[in-house]
């Protein structure tokens, strides 16, 4: 009989390593263990130990620290250069200054930025009092670089967020350091992110929202984790913040809404889930990416409002009641006559959004655009130019006398209003309207208040029956040409430079009711009427914010270039084909051109169309039923879901300017660049 071998277990049953055997005792889970040690190859170097961690995973905190500093020195080099307004500082460096001062003014973007500028240039000891009134003007004493060095600080931003956004979907260091690279050396980039511009601030919620939608979804399989909830959260503050700088932060929006609803339905297919966690997952996603977005988003505006509350360059483009709750306006705290009289003098206020006051100036019509009178125009600001009169229809006698009655307008009664600068009437005829076709034209007519037929018009007020008075601010009315029947009102459309860029005011035969036709009665002076308080008219907070959008997207929309300004098509963008000087204007002074990379663009032009590629060959070859490799699996998956991630992104950000019927310029196309960017250093 053989002796058993010491350690050897006796019965058949497995065996037990020795010491010597290279092998350890049972892990925690009773299995075998490998010994984990370094084995030298003769006359090579040691290899490291397997429980050491890799060499790439050590290097990249030092990769994160390499390419942040890079980003940082070479924003912020030279910043105060030039000590001078630059481009589109005269716009939000004054907007800055309105939120330290308090003012109100109007946008076409959303407050998040501007308000982060001003706090900015609060903190850094900027008074608010530099008038920003044209690029050029210097800065002289005035503390700029705070404001400056924000904007640069959220644009340095950009290289560790797009590096740290590579390496969690490609698990590449290289491909994660190239992006950095790119990105740190674009002259482009640079140049954006060191000027007081939304575009850094943009940005940095773009990428911010990015990483994190990138990050949330590497914790898919620890759901309801606190780094699951954290990167989820933060991906909603994110897009609020995005949102809240301009509109097309809603492009990120998309993106991220495109992603959840391809990981819900992901989930919808996993037959282990149960619905009641499908629902969860569900209820998570709209809190953490709807309603969390859309609280912080109102928040913005709530503290827009209580920030700027006193009258300011904006006040003309709101209606009437949001003015009154203004400090400083002439409609605040005040009190008016109640019932509209003859000899009043008014002003008319469209009740269309962003509609204007009823304005009329020297100026006449241009040969070949109806008739060669006065025109008259809707405007969006407070102007002497506004005023009216009121009078009666068959007589020129002065109500405003102090001995002659009072007689109150009333529904139902032919008047006529003459101009008060320049004492013509408001007159309509048949021919037609300037820019909306088979509306009439609407001109001011006549000598120091005489004229013909066509100035009469009948005052109608919604809602109302004839005879009864009219309320200032409060009575809705219109004004029905007499003559041809027609009715005055805004079109909403900008008339060309000969009309000064105002909004058009047509006569329209059709009598459907709309806003457009809808006028109210705002100023009313009259010293033989009593006065009443405005308190009555204080609008809701709702109220306000719905206001506030349909004044932003109309203005949007209605954006044009500016004489001598450098405006660009979507095609010429990736292409670089021309950029935007920034400052500049003779040869003595500082000169920024905003151009981009030449090499890094057109890379990243060459890798959209390689990307396109390798993305249709690898989903045939799938579609074939080829079989690959398991590395060749893990690389369509990485080509497949996380480049198709980048590329909806770059889509997402840059088609949809070409439906856009504004005016457009070359900084319009940098959040597409972050996204191609990322591409080229990806593949």
């Amino acid at each position: 009989m053989r002796r058993a071998r010491p350690g050897a277990a006796r019965g058949g049953g497995p065996r037990m390593p020795a010491a010597g055997d290279g092998q350890a005792g049972p892990g925690p889970r009773g299995g075998p263990l490998r010994r984990r040690e370094s084995r030298r190859v003769p006359g090579g170097p040691a290899r490291p130990a397997a429980d050491a961690p890799p060499p790439l995973a050590a290097a990249r905190p030092a990769a994160l620290a390499l390419v942040t500093l890079l980003s940082f020195a070479s924003r912020f080099h030279r910043l105060p250069e030039p000590p001078h307004v630059c481009w589109d500082e005269t716009h939000f460096g004054k907007m800055g200054s309105y939120y330290i001062n308090r003012t109100f003014f109007f946008d076409v973007h959303p407050p998040l930025g501007k308000m982060l500028i001003g706090l900015a240039g609060y903190l850094s000891g900027y008074d608010g009092t530099f008038p920003f009134q044209k690029p050029g003007d210097r800065y002289e004493q005035h503390n700029y670089v705070g404001m400056r060095g924000f904007c640069a600080f959220l644009g340095s931003c950009l290289v560790p967020f797009a590096y740290l956004t590579v390496l969690e979907l490609s698990k590449s260091l290289p491909a994660a350091l190239l992006t950095a690279c790119i990105l740190i050396f674009d002259t482009g980039c640079i140049t954006l992110s060191q000027y007081i511009l939304l575009d850094p601030i943009l940005m940095f919620f773009l990428m911010g929202a990015v990483l994190s939608m990138v990050k949330s979804n590497s914790c898919a399989d620890r759901p309801f984790s606190a780094s699951w909830w954290f990167w989820l959260s933060l991906t909603g503050v994110n897009l609020a913040g995005a949102t809240g700088v301009k509109f097309v932060g809603l492009f990120v929006v998309l993106l991220v809404g495109l992603n959840t609803i391809y990981d819900l339905w992901d989930l919808l297919g996993n037959l282990s889930l149960s619905l009641v966690m499908f629902g969860k997952h569900l209820l998570a996603r709209v809190l953490c990416l709807i309603l969390l977005p859309l609280a912080l988003y109102t928040a913005m505006f709530a503290v827009h409002f209580t920030v700027l509350n006193k009258s300011g360059p904006g006040d003309g483009f709101f209606s009437s009641a949001f003015q009154s709750q203004l400090i400083g306006n002439n409609l605040h705290n005040v009190s008016v006559p109640e019932h509209l009289a003859y000899g009043s003098v008014v002003t008319m206020k469209n009740l269309r959004m962003a509609g204007g006051y009823l304005h009329s100036h020297w100026h006449l019509y241009p040969e070949g655009i109806g008739a060669r009178q006065q025109q008259v125009t809707a405007y969006l600001h407070k102007d002497s130019n506004n005023l009216w009169i009121i009078k009666k229809h068959d007589s020129d006698t002065d109500l405003s006398a102090p001995s002659s009655p009072v007689e109150f307008v009333r529904h139902g009664d032919t008047i006529r209003l003459e101009h008060k600068e320049t004492s013509r009437n408001l007159h309509s005829h048949q021919h037609e309207a300037p820019l909306t076709r088979k509306h009439f034209q609407v001109t001011g007519y006549g000598i120091n208040g005489t004229g013909d037929s066509n100035d009469f018009w009948r005052i109608e007020v919604v809602g109302r029956k004839t005879g009864k008075l009219i309320k200032v601010l409060r009575s809705q009315v219109r004004l029905i040409h007499v003559a041809t029947g027609c009715i005055l009102g805004s079109s909403g459309k900008t008339l060309p430079k000969w009309g000064w860029e105002q909004v058009e005011v047509t006569c329209t035969p059709y009598l459907k009711e709309t806003p457009n036709s809808l006028w109210n009665f705002e100023d009313h002076v009259n010293p033989k009427l009593p006065n009443i308080s405005l308190d009555v008219l204080k609008p809701s907070f709702a109220e306000i914010l719905l206001e506030s959008h349909m004044v932003m997207i109309r203005g949007n929309s209605g954006l044009k270039p500016k004489d001598n300004e450098v405006t660009s098509k979507p095609w010429h963008w990736p292409i670089n084909y021309q950029g935007l000087r920034f400052s500049g204007v003779n040869e003595t002074d500082y000169r920024v051109y905003l151009l981009g990379n030449p090499v890094i663009w057109w890379l990243n032009l060459v890798t959209i169309g390689l990307y396109l590629l390798i993305t249709v060959s690898t989903a045939v070859a799938l579609k074939r039923g080829v079989q690959l490799t398991s590395e060749l699996k893990e690389l369509s998956r990485v080509v497949l879901r996380g480049g198709g991630q980048i590329m909806l992104g770059w889509l997402l950000h840059y088609l949809p300017f070409f439906m856009m019927g504004r005016v457009l310029y070359f900084h319009h196309y940098f959040p597409a660049m972050l996204f191609s960017s990322m591409l080229t250093g990806k593949y």
